[in-house]
């Protein structure tokens, strides 16, 4: 009788059960393709190294490679013996064109770019999910598509892919991923139903003037003088736009003006972004800006056209679906670091993923425990190693419990 009742609790443990074990067999190898990956990082649709490293690691696995729509990025499936709902999960793979700061041992060897929002820590993760799947994937129920996508950053990867016959390709019925956050604590989950994240709009002001010589140039047709007024007001055009109490944004990013110290140029440029959580809020911001620019003309001389360039729309997350998962992470991380957050004005055009199919993104935390960690998007940007344990931890756990039927 003992030995009856041993047997059927190993029969009966399930992949919760199992996954601190699952997780400590995967961390050693996710850790090092992080910081493989960290010091190798590939802007925005050349992510060919990366690509290669994540689907030689999918491969070895023994996850199915499929087409993927993208010249870069990776598509896998794997099948588990029992039916179920298909879960799509995503990852972004590219970096910015950031210098790094920091001396670590895996600092980015390729000048002025740099995994400066956690991309690197994104990819690993999944790859710790492909894993801990593949290790248990007799006793999985349903299917599991894991995309690894190019060029979110640019926020054309995501449509690139989509475009391409993703969904079509590999029908799911939810799609989860998830965001490393290096403002909040390893092992801290942060989601919520709803408008999770901004929609964002790349902006551009083109201004031109007179031009001439910078000895006898005059206020009257500068465009040094009048991009100088431009961006310091941005701002302005959302003032008072906020919901559930967030802040709308706007802000300059980029301006080109000028060849030499004593030429006042005949062209300036302005690039921004808009950050807006409702369509009528962008509407509103861009009818602010064209008043602004008009104002600007006057009172400078010179002639502004507005451009806009492709955003993103905002991250919407299923209510049901952030539910499971938020329930799902508590059997990870425990269900007091779970955690619902107000909005906030940062995107992920994984809104494009989550606008065709019910699912959900969240925050996982990646703070160093000594408060360095830096802003994202900054020089001396930096995660803990943890979080990959904890992305892909948090990942696996949601995937498996919503493919059950």
């Amino acid at each position: 009788m003992p030995g009856r009742h041993h047997y059927h609790s190993i029969m009966t443990r399930t992949f919760s059960d199992d996954l601190q074990s699952l997780l400590d067999a995967a961390n050693d190898p996710m850790v090092d393709i992080r910081h493989d990956l960290h010091a190798h990082p590939e802007l925005s649709f050349q992510e060919h190294r990366t690509t290669n490293v994540v689907r030689d690691r999918l491969v070895s696995l023994g996850w199915e490679l499929a087409p993927c729509p993208t010249e870069t990025g990776a598509v896998a499936v794997l099948r588990g013996t029992r039916p179920g709902r298909r879960v799509m999960v995503r990852a972004d793979i590219d970096a910015l064109p950031v210098k790094e700061e920091r001396t670590l041992e895996y600092r980015s060897v390729n000048e002025g770019v740099m995994h400066a929002c956690g991309h690197d820590v994104h990819t690993a993760g999944l790859l710790g999910v492909a894993d801990v799947l593949a290790q248990r994937h007799e006793e999985l129920a349903g299917e599991y598509t894991l995309v690894f996508q190019p060029a979110e950053e640019g926020l054309g990867g995501a449509r690139a892919m989509i475009s391409g016959g993703l969904f079509e390709q590999h029908p799911v019925d939810v799609v989860i991923g998830a965001h490393v956050t290096s403002l909040a604590p390893v092992g801290l989950v942060a989601t919520r139903s709803g408008v999770l994240m901004s929609e964002a709009l790349a902006i551009a002001v083109h201004i031109e003037g007179k031009g001439g010589h910078g000895a006898m140039s005059s206020a009257d047709g500068n465009v040094i003088l009048a991009i100088s007024a431009l961006a310091p007001r941005l701002g302005e055009i959302v003032a008072d736009l906020s919901f559930e109490g967030i802040n709308c944004a706007c802000s300059p990013g980029v301006i080109h003006a000028g060849t030499a110290n004593n030429v006042v140029p005949r062209h300036a440029l302005l690039r921004g972004t808009l950050r807006t959580f409702t369509g009528e809020h962008q509407t509103m911001a861009l009818e602010r800006l064209s008043a602004l620019v008009g104002e600007i003309e006057q009172v400078h001389g010179v002639t502004c056209s507005i451009e806009r360039n492709e955003g993103t729309p905002a991250v919407c997350n299923n209510a049901d679906v952030a539910q499971r998962v938020m329930t799902a992470a508590g059997t990870v991380v425990g269900a007091s670091n779970v955690l619902t957050v107000p909005p906030m004005t940062p995107s992920d055009d994984v809104s494009e993923f989550l606008n065709r199919v019910p699912g959900c993104y969240m925050f996982i935390g990646g703070a160093l425990a000594d408060g360095t960690s830096g802003m994202h998007h900054s020089p001396d940007f930096a995660v803990d190693d943890a979080a990959c344990r904890s992305v892909a931890g948090v990942l696996a756990a949601c995937a498996v419990d919503l493919a059950q039927p």
